[in-house]
């Protein structure tokens, strides 16, 4: 017997989300609601889900504790103002990557950085510890909390790469982000969540951060400042408002967040501008790594890790693209960071599926 489907829908649900989804020129659409703020620039609506983005020890975990202080009372942290409507003053904050003891510090923070009591749990804010759990447990749990919460307008999610197996995997990632939209629309609520960047760039890692770039309202960077590690910057990556000026924050003696003053992003110094670093993902076009890769691997796959520099060299060359160590060397940090060469063993493979 042939199997079917039961996640399809039948058509006459079909023809019902047709008729749910058909916009009208003559239609009243409410706008969605501002409810978070950097300064005056906006960086969360209803209805949409937004994201921070930076390497390890970056220090996101504390930015995004002044982001629920700030809904907590709606109000200003930091630089981030909150102003939820009141039947959507609660707040879920899910952790999947720490253990209880360091997710009760987190709270125990969020609860000083708003200014509220911490012998006892706020009635409007709910966290959840999810580490131990499986990815689709920790999304089935997610989801059932979301559904169950009365008045709730905040979701935060520390970190949304525990949701998937395979960081890369297309078909998981593309799961995920459309629970994400799914959940912000049918509640109405605004989601925030957390990813890791690259090691050797400024990209969300793997599949699920591309799909995160193409879809969130707002990206946030948060690093530490190039001449002082103990401050961390925030800026827009990507923005649907306009873009706020960076800011920076440092953790003070009470191991809080707290802003530095008057503090000024770097500035281009003065004369020609600077050349940017090397960046395949920019300056290559999808079709031309496409097309310099299958001359590289035109004979299989490449043994040792200086042929397949060597075999970049000469697939990209007849692309028009000379590359010297340095350029191929990062080139190839780039090809296996979006899995677009796979090494199995001690042999490199061009994985022609890869997702750009």
């Amino acid at each position: 017997m042939e199997k079917t489907n039961s996640n399809i829908p039948t058509p006459e649900e079909l023809k019902a989300y047709i008729d749910e989804s058909v916009i009208s020129v003559t239609g009243t659409y409410e706008q969605s609601a501002s409810v978070l703020m950097v300064d005056d620039s906006i960086i969360g609506t209803l209805g949409n889900f937004s994201a921070s983005i930076g390497k390890a020890k970056s220090k996101k975990t504390f930015n995004v504790s002044t982001i629920a202080a700030a809904a907590l009372t709606n109000g200003t942290v930091l630089h981030y103002r909150a102003c939820f409507p009141e039947d959507k003053r609660k707040i879920l904050y899910i952790d999947t990557e720490q253990g209880k003891n360091h997710c009760q510090k987190v709270l125990d923070r969020i609860l000083r950085l708003a200014d509220l009591p911490e012998d006892c749990d706020a009635d409007n804010l709910m966290m959840l510890a999810l580490r131990k759990y499986s990815p689709e447990v920790r999304l089935a749990i997610t989801e059932q909390a979301i559904g169950m919460i009365p008045d709730l307008g905040l979701v935060i999610i520390d970190g949304i790469r525990d949701f998937v197996y395979d960081i890369n995997s297309p078909g998981e990632s593309t799961d995920v982000i459309s629970r994400l939209m799914r959940w912000t629309d049918d509640r109405q609520i605004h989601i925030h969540t957390i990813l890791h960047q690259n090691k050797n760039d400024e990209h969300a890692r793997g599949h699920i951060g591309t799909e995160l770039n193409n879809k969130a309202e707002t990206i946030m960077q948060i690093e530490p400042d190039k001449n002082d590690k103990s401050i961390s910057v925030v800026e827009a990556l990507h923005i649907r408002d306009r873009e706020f000026e960076p800011f920076a924050f440092r953790i003070n003696e009470k191991a809080l967040p707290e802003l530095v003053e008057f503090y000024q992003p770097q500035k281009r110094q003065p004369g020609r501008p600077a050349k940017e670093p090397f960046d395949p993902y920019k300056e290559i076009p999808e079709d031309t790594h496409r097309s310099a890769l299958n001359a590289a691997f035109e004979d299989g796959n490449i043994s040792s890790y200086d042929n397949f520099l060597g075999r970049l060299k000469e697939g990209y060359g007849r692309q028009g693209i000379k590359l010297g160590h340095n350029k191929v060397v990062k080139l190839a940090t780039f090809l296996s960071n979006k899995r677009m060469v796979v090494k199995e063993g001690k042999e490199y493979r061009f994985n022609r599926d890869f997702y750009y």
